[in-house]
């Protein structure tokens, strides 16, 4: 007997569109994903959308975005997923993800 497969672990670089900053719209991310298996943050950019860096098992970033697909609807105007490379997996260019929080600095290619 074979082992099942290993679920997909992999790292995305998220941008919501619409009407996401000034409306609590972070915490809402935030609230959505503390508690799921999944690290990250959230942050409001200079161009009005909001960013989200986040790293976990498939399953469980797909269920996280539709949640806030589903809670904000009517405020969003599309949601641009990236997958991150697997090399930057676990560290690259932001680092190690560890929980969840809300950004409130951008820094450069962060």
């Amino acid at each position: 007997m074979s082992d099942p497969p290993q679920a997909e672990h992999r790292r995305e670089r998220v941008i919501f569109l619409g009407r996401v900053q000034g409306v609590g719209f972070r915490a809402l991310v935030s609230e959505v994903a503390v508690g799921r298996p999944i690290a990250g943050w959230v942050r409001n950019e200079p161009d009005g959308t909001v960013c989200m860096l986040v790293e976990g098992v498939s399953g469980d970033l797909d269920a996280l975005i539709e949640t806030i697909q589903d809670r904000r609807e009517p405020d969003l105007d599309g949601v641009h997923r990236e997958i991150i490379p697997p090399e930057a997996v676990n560290g690259g260019d932001s680092g190690l993800l560890k929980g969840f929080r809300i950004k409130f600095n951008p820094l450069p290619d962060r």
